[in-house]
């Protein structure tokens, strides 16, 4: 069996979604698992409406016309038939949507847009399913909260791997099945999700517990380049990457490839391809056992609006294991990301990624035990394989603030 995940982008509007089509009747679907994001930005609407819930109620009912709207342009263009059932339950998804925002009680943030944002998933493979049926493609969609069980810290959730595993026995895996990606459930059936692009980790997830013979996410770049595009000029298309060393691109940030999805694949030795849904066909990258990276080319990532932090100890004593250990477990209280440290005697540089919004708060406590000096809107760059020339194109030009060197990997935190 295989698992195919495509993407905002492979679904953004009525052609996409014609294309999705031209790729399963190129590469073959018997056997196969579709695991679907929400279409184009609709991801980033869905935040729209759960930040008017909380700021402005008013602007609740032209935030989810704009959802409509978007959906209904796509869904009149593949199903000309206004009479179709498509429209009825797209009209109750929507519905769901607003009936959750009228009875829920709940003030907690991550809660509540944990069980709003998963609407864009729910929406976009209800109506990929209902085309492929009305093209002639038999298939079975999935609701993967069904499936994939979790725990209830919302926003950013750990599996329940053995859970996962006996509920996703129960797939038949002989035909086409498409199901959502980013999504799960806890043991309340409250809706959580995976983490902003956790549609990859869906598809590995799935492909581990039903032993896959391969994952291929579906891109609009030819496969896993040496830098993102649109970043970079002049980038590179990496033909085999390792485990070990996608891993490694992975944890300091490529985009490309999901934090998380490595390792369930790396443990059973699951191949990941990435492809090209422009040109299928292509052998695009393909991921698995190993040694390196063919070409063996710089790589480079970018993290953008990051936090640089220096701290000083007060009174000139040595920042040593206590205080690292105190300073993680605030980081972690606040949901802070680290991304790269460095110390001295008596200095500490972190550079933290403030996704949740957690900084000010950490800052008023950090302030009572150390002096502190911070940068806001830095970029940490990360350059795998680096060379001189590499070195060079990126501090041009740019203000360095710190510099962090291996063998292999330097990491430089640039204004």
């Amino acid at each position: 069996m295989r698992v195919f995940k495509f993407g905002g982008a492979s679904v953004k509007d009525a052609n996409a979604v014609r294309n999705v089509v031209k790729v399963l009747k190129e590469v073959g679907y018997d056997n196969t698992l579709l695991v679907v994001s929400a279409m184009g930005k609709t991801t980033n609407a869905m935040e729209d409406i759960i930040n008017a819930y909380f700021q402005d109620k008013n602007d609740i009912p032209s935030k989810v016309a704009e959802l409509v709207d978007y959906h209904h342009e796509i869904v009149s263009e593949l199903f000309p038939n206004a009479q179709h059932p498509i429209y009825n339950e797209i009209k109750i998804l929507i519905d769901e949507i607003n009936g959750f925002l009228v009875w829920n009680k709940s003030p907690n943030y991550n809660f509540v847009y944990d069980q709003v944002v998963g609407y864009g998933e729910l929406i976009s493979t209800t109506i990929i399913s209902a085309y492929l049926k009305e093209i002639g493609i038999a298939n079975n969609w999935l609701d993967v909260r069904n499936f994939i069980k979790t725990d209830s810290v919302y926003r950013d959730t750990t599996v329940n791997w053995e859970r996962t595993q006996e509920n996703v026995t129960k797939i038949d895996k002989k035909v086409l099945n498409i199901t959502q990606g980013f999504l799960g459930s806890d043991d309340n059936n409250f809706t959580t999700t995976l983490g902003r692009e956790g549609s990859d980790y869906t598809a590995a997830i799935l492909a581990y517990c039903l032993n896959a013979d391969s994952v291929t996410i579906w891109k609009d770049v030819p496969g896993v380049l040496n830098a993102d595009p649109r970043y970079f000029k002049e980038t590179q298309l990496l033909n085999n990457i390792s485990y070990r060393e996608a891993i490694e691109l992975a944890f300091y940030g490529a985009s490309v490839i999901h934090p998380k999805t490595l390792q369930p694949l790396q443990r059973k030795e699951i191949p990941l391809h990435v492809k090209s849904f422009i040109n299928p066909v292509n052998k695009g990258t393909t991921v698995g056992k190993g040694v390196g990276i063919e070409p063996k080319v710089p790589c480079f990532i970018v993290k953008k609006n990051q936090v640089l932090m220096k701290l000083s100890s007060l009174d000139f004593s040595f920042i040593v294991e206590d205080s690292i250990s105190e300073l993680f477990k605030l980081f972690h209280e606040h949901k802070i990301k680290v991304d790269l440290i460095q110390n001295s005697a008596i200095s500490f540089s972190v550079c933290v990624d403030n996704k949740f919004g957690g900084l000010e708060k950490l800052l008023q406590q950090l302030r009572s035990k150390f002096k502190v000096a911070y940068h806001e809107n830095v970029s940490l760059y990360t350059i795998r394989h680096f060379d001189t020339k590499a070195l060079e194109t990126l501090q041009n030009g740019h203000e360095l603030l710190l510099e962090q060197r291996g063998t292999e990997t330097v990491q430089l935190v640039v204004k």
